[in-house]
C-alpha cells in the first residue's frame, strides 16, 4: 500500500511538494508556537524532522523519503501540539 502510494507521489510530485510544504511548514510553526519556545528540548525535537523534511524537499530527494520524513514529522508535530493544547 505504501508502495502505491509513493508510484502516486512520484507521479504527482510537485503537487504533493506544496501539499507537503504547506502541511509541514504550518503545522511546525504552529507547534513551536503552541509552547516549543519555552523548552529547548522540545524546539529541538520538532525543528530536527521539519527542516529535514524541508530539506529533502528543496534536494529533490526520492519520494519515498520525503514520505516517510513527511509521516514522521506530522506525528511528532501532532504529538506536541495535543500535549501543549491539554497543557
Amino acid at each position: 500500500m505504501f508502495d502505491k502510494l509513493v508510484k502516486e507521489m512520484e507521479f504527482n510530485r510537485f503537487g504533493w511538494i506544496a501539499i507537503i510544504l504547506s502541511v509541514v511548514g504550518c503545522l511546525g510553526g504552529l507547534t513551536v508556537g503552541m509552547g516549543a519556545l519555552q523548552s529547548t528540548f522540545a524546539l529541538i525535537v520538532i525543528l530536527i524532522p521539519t527542516m529535514l523534511t524541508l530539506s529533502f524537499l528543496l534536494s529533490v530527494a526520492p519520494m519515498k523519503w520525503i514520505a516517510t520524513s513527511t509521516i514522521v514529522t506530522v506525528g511528532i508535530d501532532l504529538l506536541f501540539f495535543g500535549y501543549y493544547l491539554a497543557a
